[in-house]
């Protein structure tokens, strides 16, 4: 039997700015995906289990699509997630130099939105929506 293939209506987006070392872009995406996974439930699947009967976490529901853009368009997209109201997780570089959630949140609050260093975002909503939000930005090689 040929199944087809599942297409999604939504879209899961991670934005990266295009200067960040490996490492950094790694645990910037790791971070931007857990607060979507945790705030929008509707992106979670159910939990897997192998042969042997051994379970494991569920995990999102769809594919996560990994962008990479310059600061400027980095800072454009930030701005049209916020027009469009888009569930949206950030990543600031000051969090690189922080060491828990709690330091994290208070580097966060600390600067105004329009002053923000942004590094990273994460969005999820209709594909429209999250393709206009990474408008500019080239698929991460």
């Amino acid at each position: 039997m040929d199944e087809q293939p599942l297409r999604f209506d939504t879209k899961i987006a991670v934005l990266l700015r295009d200067d960040l070392a490996p490492w950094q872009r790694l645990n910037v995406t790791s971070f931007l995906v857990s607060g979507l996974g945790s705030q929008v439930p509707e992106v979670i699947g159910a939990p897997y289990e192998d042969a042997d009967g051994v379970a494991y976490l569920p995990m999102f529901r769809q594919p996560v699509l990994v962008f990479e853009a310059t600061k400027e368009v980095l800072r454009a997209a930030h701005t049209r997630v916020l027009s469009r109201a888009l569930p949206r997780a950030v990543f600031t570089a000051d969090l690189f130099s922080t060491g828990n959630d709690t330091d994290n949140r208070a580097a966060v609050r600390a600067v105004p939105t329009a002053d923000l260093d942004l590094v990273g975002l994460a969005v999820y909503g209709p594909k429209g929506g999250v393709d206009k939000v990474v408008k500019g930005a080239r698929m991460h090689p």
